[in-house]
């Protein structure tokens, strides 16, 4: 197919005001500039972009969205006994629809998640039409799927048996966090990373000031230092958040070809520091930007996350320059594909590239006059203007109408299960202090 009359944004060259773009099988093959060399769809002037690559979140947990906003310690007062008492597999995959109708609303067309009963997710993922990295978490705490350590790791490998090769779900494994696991299971991780080679593994990784602190405790190190010595800090590793860093801490990174998902709407929710992105970006370390949990950060599209990622980086270097437009936008492209071990194939609209684009409306009075680009994505666009949605030269969302899922049924699947939880949160209250 070709689509022509467009507005076009490669992210490695520059902008084509009115051109055309050939699509070959799941492929870019052609981009010009003018009139079609054929038959084309007409896209109106519309921008037509490479879709928003999310490489951190935890899809089912959408079901959680907007609850105990307030509450510091919500994490092991709710959601934990919620996941242990109510997620079930059936409850992952609703959530996880719930995820993958919002996410190819708002323009997504990649995703990363690390959660329970990741072979359901891949399933849905795979069904949805998205592409998308699924990691089955291991940590020492009880989970809705599994038994213990040993569990996980068998559900991992299972994972990798079953969809390795997949054209667009990439299995892997992910270490809840180095707190949660401790030395000698990243060790294992790293191990059996070594015997599944090419899979990624996905971590939080120096993202609250207890695991600091229960790092210099109990190892006299930093979690990244204690990532590093199990063998895991190196490319194929995507580290989720990286907010409390030692300068040392930021070079180990730099060096070592991590990848870092930023998640700034969740951090800044969650009260913490803003993490160094500039000082990595400037050191050289690959950096996307990521939704988290729609627990944390409440929206799963990258637009909600774009403007909060330069606005705190500004803030915190005292200056409007920081982290300009073009950079955050790019960090929700090529960013989050290289993050993502993907970075030569999609984040980028060029010949040999995955047709992963999305085609946004600029004619807002909200956006207009369009004086700078990328600025009117970051700072004036909203998830609504994303008029279609392609992977791998399929429509998933064309007009606004999703194709590839049922959305009422979704909808309501979801109000229904979210009001199962409410007799679970009533327990909990009642034995709170």
């Amino acid at each position: 197919m070709i689509l022509a009359n467009a507005r076009i944004l490669p992210m490695d060259g520059p902008e084509i005001p009115r051109g055309w773009l050939r699509i070959d099988g799941d492929s870019i093959s052609e981009l010009g500039t003018g009139d079609p060399p054929g038959p084309a769809e007409d896209m109106g002037g519309d921008l037509i972009m490479p879709g928003f690559v999310n490489p951190h979140g935890h899809l089912p947990m959408t079901l959680f969205r907007g609850l105990a906003e307030e509450v510091d310690d919500r994490l092991f007062r709710y959601i934990l006994p919620l996941e242990r008492a109510c997620v079930t597999e059936q409850v992952v995959r609703i959530g996880t629809r719930l995820a993958l109708l919002e996410s190819i609303r708002g323009g997504v067309t990649t995703v990363a998640d690390m959660y329970y009963f990741e072979d359901a997710i891949a399933e849905e993922l795979a069904a949805s039409g998205l592409r998308g990295l699924v990691g089955q978490t291991v940590a020492t705490f009880p989970a809705p799927d599994v038994s213990g350590v040993d569990a996980g790791f068998d559900r991992a490998s299972a994972l990798a048996d079953r969809w390795t090769g997949h054209p667009t779900v990439t299995p892997g494994i992910a270490p809840h966090a180095p707190y949660s696991t401790g030395p000698e299971i990243l060790a294992r991780v790293a191990a059996w990373s070594e015997a599944h080679p090419g899979l990624p593994v996905q971590i939080h990784l120096a993202e609250t000031a207890d695991e600091i602190a229960w790092a210099a405790r109990e190892h006299g190190r930093s979690t990244v230092e204690i990532v590093r010595d199990a063998g895991l800090l190196r490319p194929g590793l995507v580290a989720a958040h990286c907010i409390y860093l030692t300068d040392a801490d930021r070079e180990a990174i730099a060096a070592s070809g991590a990848g870092v998902a930023h998640c700034p709407r969740a951090n800044g929710k969650g009260g913490r520091p803003t993490a160094p992105i500039t000082d990595l970006l400037a050191r050289g370390a690959p950096v996307g930007l990521a939704a988290d949990g729609a627990m944390s950060g409440n929206t799963l599209d990258l637009f909600s996350q774009m403007a909060p990622a330069t606005i705190a980086q500004k803030v915190a270097n005292g200056t409007r320059a920081a982290l300009p437009p073009s950079e955050v936008l790019a960090m929700a492209t090529v960013g989050g594909a290289r993050v993502l071990g993907m970075g030569d194939r999609i984040g980028r609209l060029a010949p040999g590239y995955r047709a992963d684009l999305i085609r946004v409306a600029l004619d807002d009075p909200r956006q207009q006059p369009v004086w700078d680009l990328a600025a009117t994505l970051v700072f004036s666009t909203l998830p609504s203007d994303v008029r279609a949605t392609m992977v791998g030269g399929r429509w998933l969302m064309r007009d606004r109408q999703v194709l590839t899922l049922e959305v009422d049924a979704i909808l309501a699947d979801a109000r229904q299960t979210a009001l199962g939880f409410g007799a679970k949160i009533a327990e909990i209250d009642r034995g709170a202090p």
